[in-house]
Protein backbone atom coordinates (compact mmCIF):
# COMPACT_ATOMS: atom_id res chain seq x y z
CA UNK A 1 0.00 0.00 0.00
CA UNK A 2 1.16 3.55 -0.76
CA UNK A 3 0.43 6.87 0.88
CA UNK A 4 0.91 9.94 -1.29
CA UNK A 5 1.62 13.47 -0.06
CA UNK A 6 1.76 16.37 -2.50
CA UNK A 7 3.55 19.65 -1.90
CA UNK A 8 4.72 22.72 -3.78
CA UNK A 9 1.43 24.38 -4.61
CA UNK A 10 1.36 28.16 -4.34
CA UNK A 11 0.05 31.42 -5.73
CA UNK A 12 2.05 32.40 -8.82
CA UNK A 13 1.76 35.09 -11.47
CA UNK A 14 0.95 34.23 -15.09
CA UNK A 15 4.09 33.18 -16.91
CA UNK A 16 5.66 31.90 -13.72
CA UNK A 17 6.87 28.44 -12.75
CA UNK A 18 6.27 25.94 -9.96
CA UNK A 19 7.53 22.48 -9.17
CA UNK A 20 5.16 20.09 -7.45
CA UNK A 21 6.32 17.04 -5.55
CA UNK A 22 4.49 13.85 -4.62
CA UNK A 23 6.23 11.79 -1.98
CA UNK A 24 5.18 8.17 -1.57
CA UNK A 25 5.54 6.08 1.53
CA UNK A 26 5.32 2.34 1.13
CA UNK A 27 7.02 -0.40 -0.80
CA UNK A 28 7.86 -0.96 -4.43
CA UNK A 29 7.32 2.64 -5.57
CA UNK A 30 9.31 1.94 -8.73
CA UNK A 31 6.70 -0.58 -9.87
CA UNK A 32 3.88 1.96 -9.94
CA UNK A 33 2.75 4.14 -12.78
CA UNK A 34 2.46 7.69 -11.46
CA UNK A 35 0.21 10.48 -12.65
CA UNK A 36 -0.74 14.05 -11.91
CA UNK A 37 -4.36 15.09 -12.26
CA UNK A 38 -5.99 18.43 -11.60
CA UNK A 39 -9.46 19.56 -10.66
CA UNK A 40 -10.74 23.10 -10.92
CA UNK A 41 -13.97 24.26 -9.26
CA UNK A 42 -16.98 23.11 -11.26
CA UNK A 43 -14.88 21.06 -13.67
CA UNK A 44 -14.12 17.38 -14.06
CA UNK A 45 -10.84 15.95 -12.91
CA UNK A 46 -8.42 15.80 -15.82
CA UNK A 47 -5.15 14.02 -16.48
CA UNK A 48 -2.22 16.40 -16.60
CA UNK A 49 0.72 14.04 -17.03
CA UNK A 50 1.76 10.47 -16.38
CA UNK A 51 4.96 8.45 -16.21
CA UNK A 52 5.10 4.67 -16.38
CA UNK A 53 7.31 2.47 -14.24
CA UNK A 54 9.57 2.28 -17.29
CA UNK A 55 9.84 6.05 -17.60
CA UNK A 56 7.55 6.70 -20.57
CA UNK A 57 5.63 9.94 -20.27
CA UNK A 58 2.32 11.26 -21.51
CA UNK A 59 0.78 14.74 -21.28
CA UNK A 60 -2.59 16.36 -21.59
CA UNK A 61 -2.93 18.54 -24.66
CA UNK A 62 -3.33 21.72 -22.63
CA UNK A 63 0.06 21.34 -20.91
CA UNK A 64 2.25 19.85 -23.63
CA UNK A 65 5.45 21.82 -24.02
CA UNK A 66 4.96 23.61 -20.69
CA UNK A 67 4.88 20.88 -18.03
CA UNK A 68 7.35 18.06 -17.39
CA UNK A 69 6.76 14.99 -15.25
CA UNK A 70 9.67 13.08 -13.77
CA UNK A 71 10.28 10.49 -11.08
CA UNK A 72 13.08 9.71 -8.67
CA UNK A 73 12.68 6.12 -7.55
CA UNK A 74 15.49 6.46 -5.03
CA UNK A 75 13.49 9.17 -3.27
CA UNK A 76 10.04 7.61 -3.87
CA UNK A 77 8.98 10.91 -5.41
CA UNK A 78 7.36 12.11 -8.59
CA UNK A 79 7.64 15.72 -9.73
CA UNK A 80 5.71 18.05 -11.97
CA UNK A 81 7.66 21.00 -13.32
CA UNK A 82 5.21 23.63 -14.52
CA UNK A 83 6.43 26.52 -16.68
CA UNK A 84 4.65 29.35 -18.49
CA UNK A 85 1.71 29.03 -16.13
CA UNK A 86 -1.66 30.41 -17.18
CA UNK A 87 -4.71 31.40 -15.13
CA UNK A 88 -6.52 28.37 -16.55
CA UNK A 89 -3.94 26.14 -14.85
CA UNK A 90 -5.49 27.10 -11.51
CA UNK A 91 -6.66 23.91 -9.80
CA UNK A 92 -5.98 21.39 -7.09
CA UNK A 93 -3.24 19.10 -8.37
CA UNK A 94 -3.55 15.51 -7.24
CA UNK A 95 -1.06 12.65 -7.43
CA UNK A 96 -2.08 9.10 -8.36
CA UNK A 97 -0.27 5.76 -8.19
CA UNK A 98 -1.45 2.74 -10.15
CA UNK A 99 -0.31 -0.85 -10.38
CA UNK A 100 -2.50 -3.69 -11.68
CA UNK A 101 -5.58 -3.50 -9.43
CA UNK A 102 -4.05 -1.02 -6.97
CA UNK A 103 -4.98 2.63 -7.17
CA UNK A 104 -3.97 5.36 -4.69
CA UNK A 105 -4.67 9.09 -4.60
CA UNK A 106 -3.13 11.92 -2.64
CA UNK A 107 -5.03 14.79 -1.04
CA UNK A 108 -3.86 17.40 -3.52
CA UNK A 109 -2.05 20.73 -3.48
CA UNK A 110 -3.55 24.05 -4.59
CA UNK A 111 -2.04 25.93 -7.51
CA UNK A 112 -3.38 29.41 -8.18
CA UNK A 113 -2.21 31.43 -11.16
CA UNK A 114 -3.24 35.04 -10.85
CA UNK A 115 -1.85 38.53 -11.06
Amino acid sequence: QLQLVESGGDLVQPGGSLRLSCAASGSFFSLYGMSWYRQAPGKQRELVASVTNGGSTNYGDSVKGRFTISRDNARNTVYLQMNSLKPEDTAVYICRAQRVSENYWGQGTQVTVSS
